[in-house]
């Protein structure tokens, strides 16, 4: 008998209800191009409905195989611990269904020309008087412990900076690593360029987002000679929509294998040797479900010292670790590592 496939979106879930709000029109939009198959999405924390609650879905609906996809940029300590450990559990506690995780959406071409859609809105509302070559482009990532995670936003932003022929890019962070956004636009601000876009590479809105924005206008009030545009968030680009389609697809056709060449937890990487071989699992499940409507006043406040290659407003302090996490090396580095405040 064949297999009935459905499909779920793996999201890590944001404190912000505009987020929770914008992640589901994601889903909604998944179904739409996938009008015949069950298409559910859930939280590893922070929000309803949980993973598990969307597995659940798809069980009562004759799902036997299932097609999860994260709903994540890059694949830091979500996708590598967090969401398969979810996912594993979910299958040893309910015999007769199956589960596949697909790829995180990556850098891709689609992904790339969402993020230039973008990026043109603010150029389109912004005076025609500035040419590409006097325009340096600020790629804002959420940052991670992961420096595979990281140095994807870097190829992003180089992408796209070349793509547009800016006269500059840099990359900056909101948290977790370095340089976080402050610092790094007050370097891009000397380096002598007449207008600096600011592009939050996130998928969701949140609190950092917010910040983001915040803090490009404080760098912006000290150069009041620089013209700052901040360009919109990913949010729920078609393309976007489209990369969560194919990143389902790819799991039938076998074309799921993430790029492990450079990820910590399997090669000794500068800096990051001693992390080889680490245990790999999840510490969310004393937050699943907690943070929005009704659920706030259990609001938790754990500070968390683990990193982030998603999109996600996500508001952790950074003083310390899990027992099980492993301290970021350049915690005391001078232009980072606390997520914005």
């Amino acid at each position: 008998m064949a297999d009935k496939i459905g499909v779920m979106v793996c999201g890590h879930g944001s404190r912000d209800e505009g987020a929770v709000r914008e992640f589901a029109r994601v889903a909604e939009g998944l179904r739409e191009l996938m009008p015949d198959t069950p298409i559910e999405y859930g939280y590893l924390e922070f929000a309803r409905p949980i993973i598990r609650d969307g597995l659940d879905k798809l069980r009562d609906q004759g799902v036997t195989r299932v097609l999860a996809v994260p709903g994540m940029l890059f694949a830091a300590g979500h996708v590598k611990n967090d969401i398969p450990s979810v996912l594993n559990t979910y299958a040893a506690q309910n015999d007769g269904i199956r589960i596949e995780l697909g790829k995180e959406l990556g850098i891709d071409p689609k992904m790339i020309r969402a993020a230039g859609a973008r990026i043109q809105e603010a150029l389109d509302n912004a005076p025609p008087d500035v040419p590409r070559e006097e325009t340096l482009l600020v790629v804002v990532g959420r940052g991670a412990s992961d420096p595979d995670a990281n140095g994807n936003v870097t190829k992003v932003m180089r992408l796209l900076w070349e793509g547009f022929g800016f006269g500059w890019g840099e990359t900056v962070y909101s948290g977790v690593t370095f340089p976080l956004v402050e610092p790094g636009l007050d370097h891009a601000a000397r380096l002598g360029f007449k207008r600096i876009i600011v592009f939050p590479y996130f998928l969701f809105t949140g609190v950092l987002i917010r910040r983001i924005y915040e803090h490009t206008d404080r760098v912006a009030a000290r150069h009041p000679d620089i013209e700052f545009i901040k360009a919109p968030y990913l949010n729920d680009h078609p393309l976007l929509i489209e990369t969560f389609k194919e990143r389902a697809e790819q799991i039938l056709t076998g074309d799921t294998a993430m790029n492990c060449g450079g990820c910590k937890y399997r090669t000794q990487v500068l800096g990051f040797e001693d992390q080889v071989g680490l245990v790999q699992e999840s510490h969310h499940h004393h937050v699943e479900g907690i943070g929005t409507g009704h659920d706030h006043a259990h609001d938790h406040h754990h500070a968390h010292h683990h990193g982030h290659g998603n999109g996600h407003g996500h508001d952790h302090g950074h003083g310390h670790g899990h027992d099980h996490h492993h301290p970021y090396p350049h915690a005391d580095h001078p232009l980072g590592p606390k997520t914005l405040k």
